[in-house]
């Protein structure tokens, strides 16, 4: 997805990033306090803790994003999208009773992970348009 796929004003462009922290943290709490319900609902027993270290990432992108708004927090998103992703297509296979439930999940991821590619895009955008009307007044 191209910046010009998808045209954002400044504010509109730090209003998504402020709505993905909210997701994030939202995300982030119920993986830290509730793995053992995520890791059985995707076929994942076993692997709460990697739940829990996915779940502190997820907040302190949050918390990142929250307070700079900036685009290297929301690039963070990006990032996690990839290790989610992976991780979740992993869970796909054959012996999974709850693989149906890891797609839907992969679709979800799917669908934020473009969300904060274009949020964070846009916010790059901004910024280096920002950084060149200075070095022009300079």
């Amino acid at each position: 997805m191209t910046s010009a796929s998808l045209q954002m004003t400044p504010s509109e462009s730090r209003r998504l990033a402020r709505f993905l922290g909210w997701v994030s943290l939202g995300l982030g709490a119920a993986e830290v306090l509730a793995p053992r319900r995520l890791a059985r609902a995707l076929g994942m027993e076993g692997n709460e803790h990697l739940l829990q270290l996915y779940g502190a990432r997820e907040i302190a992108s949050g918390v990142a994003i929250l307070t700079t708004e900036s685009a290297a927090s929301v690039w963070s998103r990006v990032g996690g999208d990839a290790l989610d992703v992976g991780t979740l297509a992993l869970q796909l296979r054959r012996d999974n009773p709850k693989r149906g439930n890891v797609a839907l999940a992969l679709a979800a991821v799917g669908g934020i992970t473009m969300l904060d590619w274009a949020c964070a895009q846009a916010l790059t955008d901004d910024a280096r348009r920002r950084n060149g009307h200075a070095s022009e007044a300079a």
